[in-house]
């Protein structure tokens, strides 16, 4: 039997997810997995966010397709989801099963132990990095200097005034088309077999608004909102 998975990548910055730093090394992870055995990658979400947060809508999306698609969540090192214990507690409570694919035959006990391990981990290093800012700041305010470790010059006060070094304005469109892009390739199966069914675009939007299914805008289903669901998936397809 050929098991499917559904495969999510998470970087924490706006600079790695702009230059694939981080993304690519996960993903050459997850082909390796997955051309190692008989398995089938059903879909892939990347996203930019901090470990620390839990509202991930790219996370949410992978999970839907899972539970529409019948894989597990795939992930390239289990601190890719998180590094909290109960954020993971959470997840195996949403009946979401993943493997990571540095620790592939993890049961759930094993992932309780090595989330906690973790989590203790990353307070670690926060309580680490937050002395040492103190010292350099304290050196700062005394007249001092610092010189940082990564560029090698010398500083004379601490964050980056000037904000983000990339600039990536075609992103937003870009994000915002894949975004459509996912929700429709997620939905389209039960859209395609309601269809398959007879029903009518109108009668789907009411079914699918009965199980409680949101749309991508506003707050009920309409029959050009089905329709172009499918529109998207046939374009995409071609």
């Amino acid at each position: 039997m050929i098991a499917r998975f559904v495969a999510y990548y998470r970087v924490s910055t706006a600079q790695q997810g702009a230059s694939g730093l981080g993304l690519e090394a996960q993903r050459r992870t997850v082909r390796d997995f997955i051309h190692g055995g008989s398995s089938e990658l059903v879909a892939e979400f990347e996203e930019i966010e901090s470990g620390k947060r839990s509202d991930r809508p790219q996370l949410d999306a992978a999970i839907e397709r899972c539970k529409l698609t019948g894989a597990t969540l795939l992930i390239a090192k289990l601190d890719r989801l998180s590094r909290n214990v109960h954020f993971l507690t959470g997840l195996m409570e949403r009946g979401v099963d993943f493997t990571a694919c540095d620790m592939p035959t993890a049961n759930r006990l094993t992932v309780h132990i090595m989330a906690a391990v973790a989590q203790q981990e990353r307070e670690a290093i926060s309580a680490r990095t937050k002395s040492a800012l103190g010292s350099i700041k304290a050196r700062l305010d005394h007249g001092g200097e610092h010189v940082s470790r990564r560029s090698g010059k010398s500083i004379s006060r601490l964050g980056n005034p000037t904000g983000l070094s990339v600039s990536r304005p075609d992103l937003g469109t870009a994000a915002v088309i894949k975004r459509a892009d996912q929700f429709a390739a997620t939905v389209s199966p039960l859209v395609k077999a309601l269809r398959v069914d007879g029903l009518s675009f109108a009668a789907i939007a009411a079914r699918l608004d009965e199980q409680r299914i949101k749309p991508p805008r506003g707050a009920t289903w309409s029959p050009m909102a089905v329709k172009r669901v499918l529109d998207r998936t046939c374009l995409n397809a071609d």
